[in-house]
């Protein structure tokens, strides 16, 4: 039978659908939301306002400020997905040997968990970024690492809870296997919390990538990337706020964007 989509399913897809199909578009597609070119500008048009034209205005080099804000949605958006891959990458292993393995590898494992947690995440990922340079992978890594330590603390809490339900003491009663067990049961279940704490590290990621690249230590210019963009832009606060504005406001939508998908994946019944 084919599998029905409920009405409360629906209702919760639904506000979900349309900010997260702008973003995939702006990051895969960007030519459907703007022709003009990102990278080049005509000295002409420099700081030109917002008009029917030039949408979100032009910036101190005549480029299109809304090509440059779609343009960059790729960067930001393709760098705060690595990371938080690169999160799962090594806290679901760490997670699930801190909640099968022996006493002394759980201490040891949430110990390190712990020393991680205690340091801000920013200074964590600036650090590395002092250690390993510049650039966008660089900064997707460190971002990741800096986020491993909740993911691991999550997985082990969720590995715990599942193995004291009574399903597991019988899939153990009738003779599975320790790895039966674990990527049958164990993983699945306690990876649902997981996706959807996931999904609202992703809008944290973004805003970590952006505040890097605003620092200065993200791709180099002319690269479209909405933390650089705000740098080269605040010099120009008084007299033409649409260079900051529109670059900021696309980082409070794709943040805002993955709060909701999180949120839909907990109430997703």
């Amino acid at each position: 039978m084919p599998h029905r989509i409920s009405p409360m399913r629906l209702a919760v897809a639904l506000p979900v659908l349309l900010p997260a199909t702008l973003l995939a578009l702006a990051a895969f597609w960007p030519a459907i939301l703007s022709t003009q070119n990102p990278l080049t500008g005509l000295p002409a048009e420099y700081l030109a306002p917002p008009s029917a034209s030039h949408w979100f205005g032009t910036d101190q080099f005549g480029r299109d400020v809304l090509a440059r804000v779609v343009y960059g949605s790729f960067s930001t958006l393709s760098s705060a997905l690595l990371a938080v891959g690169i999160s799962l990458v090594w806290a679901i292993p760490a997670g699930l040997l801190a909640g099968l393995g022996s006493r002394r590898v759980e201490r040891t494992i949430l110990a390190c968990a712990d020393i991680v947690l205690s340091i801000p995440e920013i200074f964590l990922s600036l650090s590395i970024i002092t250690l390993i340079g510049p650039g966008a992978v660089h900064v997707a890594l460190a971002v990741g690492i800096s986020q491993t330590a909740g993911f691991v603390r999550m997985i082990h809490t969720e590995v715990s809870r599942v193995q004291a339900t009574e399903y597991m003491e019988a899939a153990t009663g009738i003779g599975g296997t320790f790895s039966q067990v674990v990527l049958r049961h164990v993983l699945p279940n306690s990876l649902a919390p997981t996706l959807a704490l996931a999904s609202l590290r992703l809008g944290t990621a973004i805003l970590a990538i952006s505040t890097i690249c605003f620092l200065g230590y993200g791709p180099p210019p002319p690269t479209p990337e909405w933390g650089l963009m705000i740098t080269e832009g605040r010099d120009y606060l008084s007299t033409a706020w649409w260079i900051t504005t529109f670059p900021g406001l696309a980082i409070i939508f794709s943040a805002w964007t993955a709060s909701l998908v999180s949120h839909a994946i907990r109430s997703t019944p």
